[in-house]
């Protein structure tokens, strides 16, 4: 875990899967750039859950990559380096960044409503940086048992995402996880 001692926090996970994880995501293609499949997913997940972001993110040993990525500035995904000083976000983000790396470690659903209500996650510079105040995300657990990466929405202002909202992120990720098998699927049997 990295640790941040102005704020004596354990700020993320250690992540001894993270080897193994880019080498199952390189053998399924996905990780390295966006794919509209993903970014069209991401844009479901937003409208279904009515978040302003949300993102389709696989994480190694450094950074996180949004490989499927919506944001409310257009009613598309974006193209985008790493995040510019506004507070629009870009695909690559630091490892250290978000709570997709706790998600991915605990593998199982988070959902904060607001992330200032705790101290562990209120710390986490995309508060300060990007302005996230709301996250709900699951992990994509494949049919290896490898946490692949996450589902999640966030947005800039607290939201009551409640059992409904755990529901719903639980079930899209199950349904991108079936998506990533029947690319799987297809790519086996080119």
């Amino acid at each position: 875990m990295s640790y941040d001692p102005t704020r004596h926090l354990l700020l993320t996970p250690q992540d001894d899967e993270a080897p193994a994880r880019v080498a199952r995501l390189r053998a399924l293609g996905i990780g390295e750039s966006p794919l509209p499949a993903f970014d069209e997913f991401a844009r479901k997940l937003a409208r279904t859950t009515r978040a302003p972001y949300s993102m389709v993110n696989f994480i190694d040993e450094r950074r996180q990559y949004f490989a499927g990525l919506y944001t409310p500035a257009q009613d598309q995904a974006v193209e985008l380096g790493p995040a510019p000083a506004s507070a629009q976000p870009g695909r690559v983000m630091d490892r250290d960044h978000g709570y997709c790396p706790h998600v991915i470690v605990r593998r199982k659903a988070l959902v904060l409503e607001d992330v200032c209500d705790y101290p562990r996650f209120a710390g986490n510079p995309v508060v300060d940086e990007i302005g996230i105040r709301s996250y709900l995300g699951a992990p994509l657990i494949d049919r290896t048992g490898m946490a692949l990466g996450t589902v999640c929405v966030v947005d800039l202002e607290p939201r009551p995402w409640g059992r409904e909202g755990l529901e719903t992120i639980k079930s899209m990720a199950a349904e991108l996880v079936e998506q990533i098998h029947r690319m799987e699927k297809q790519q086996s049997d080119v």
